[in-house]
């Protein structure tokens, strides 16, 4: 682990390969620190995932393609049976590390197809393909953000207060960020954007992250508890929800930090629209609708207390669902790679699939 600068979001790397090895920012610090953590085989790249080192759906996709490369790395003395028994066992413990975030699977998927389909070279040759694959997944990442950020950037009205809810920022992601990407993009088109975060409880996403990104940068960002948000939304101080998301359910429902459902019902009660930006690797089609996907039980103790300070009675019962999921119908639309996509429903997402979406709003 070794101590770095703040150097502002634009230019943070949240995962960067460095002399063989992964390097990932520790976010569990943030903002006291900025620290990165090194890791050299999938078993430790998943225990990053499952810690929250790293996180953010197109993040942890990222860091399970860089964890197959490592592993591969790692087994690549031995003999190709061994080195393929080795590389199965990488590809099920990065698995089991998160069961929410569609693209972790999605990675995972992508890095098993490039393994089959140089099985028959060398070792040698299967890791560096394993490699440059793993880089092109965070590359094509940042590519993606930036044309979510540029089709969402024409939703937002100069002047406009976003409210965010989680981090969907550089530090979810390979950079740029989706939801926060959209608010980039926005401020460098030239709009005077501010932003409304919520603190994002148990794990204070927003307040730790969100804000410091936010901050670096210099675009206005007021911090709030979740439980403002309709107050804030009744006295007209916010004029579109951003956030992003883990899963989208082939049927538009939406998977994303908890909390986030209960912005989208008051979105809905106050007219306010409700944005998710969402690349193409977030959408699940093999689950017909959000009652189908997974949802992550957390420990108790990010309930109850935080770091060093317990705030809860010993002995309390807690539940500590990780994500919920918004019906589609509270979705205003969805913003991917591809333009934005009015009202989501099972047909508009099937149809993004096959062709280019117009923005229609």
């Amino acid at each position: 682990m070794t101590q770095q600068g703040l150097n502002g979001a634009q230019t943070i790397q949240t995962l960067r390969w460095v002399e063989g090895q992964l390097e990932m920012i520790d976010q569990r610090v943030l903002p006291a620190r900025f620290e990165y953590v090194r890791y050299a085989s999938a078993a430790e790249v998943a225990q990053g995932i499952r810690a929250m080192v790293v996180r953010g759906a197109p993040a942890i996709g990222c860091a399970a393609a860089y964890g197959i490369a490592l592993e591969a790395i790692a087994l690549g003395h031995l003999a190709p049976t061994a080195f393929a028994a080795g590389l199965e066992r990488g590809f099920e413990v990065l698995a089991a590390s998160r069961p929410t975030a569609v693209n972790l699977f999605w990675a995972l998927n992508r890095m098993r197809r490039i393994w089959q389909a140089h099985q028959q070279r060398s070792v040698a040759e299967i890791i560096n393909c394993l490699i440059a694959e793993a880089q092109e997944i965070a590359a094509e990442d940042v590519r993606i953000n930036r044309a979510m950020g540029a089709h969402g950037a024409a939703l937002l009205a100069d002047g406009a207060r976003v409210l965010t809810h989680c981090n969907a920022g550089a530090l979810a992601t390979a950079g740029h960020g989706t939801a926060l990407g959209v608010i980039r993009s926005a401020v460098e088109a030239g709009k005077r954007i501010s932003v409304i975060a919520d603190e994002t409880r148990p794990f204070l996403q927003g307040a730790r992250l969100t804000a410091w990104e936010m901050v670096q940068e210099k675009i206005p960002v007021t911090l709030i508890t979740d439980n403002m948000a309709g107050h804030l939304m009744s006295r007209g101080e916010i004029d579109a929800v951003v956030v992003g998301t883990d899963r989208v359910a082939a049927n538009g429902d939406v998977a994303n930090k908890i909390g986030t459902y209960m912005v989208a019902v008051l979105a809905q009660r106050h007219g306010i629209p409700f944005y998710v930006a969402c690349p193409l690797s977030t959408i699940d089609l093999t689950i017909a609708d959000g009652a189908a996907i997974p949802i992550e039980e957390r420990a108790a103790d990010e309930v109850t207390g935080f770091r060093d300070c317990q705030w809860a009675a010993k002995g309390v019962q807690v539940r500590n669902p990780a994500f919920d999921v918004t019906p589609f119908d509270l979705v205003t639309a969805l913003i991917t790679e591809k333009g934005v996509v009015p009202r989501p429903d099972q047909t508009r997402i099937a149809r993004l699939f096959a062709v280019e979406v117009p923005v229609n709003l």
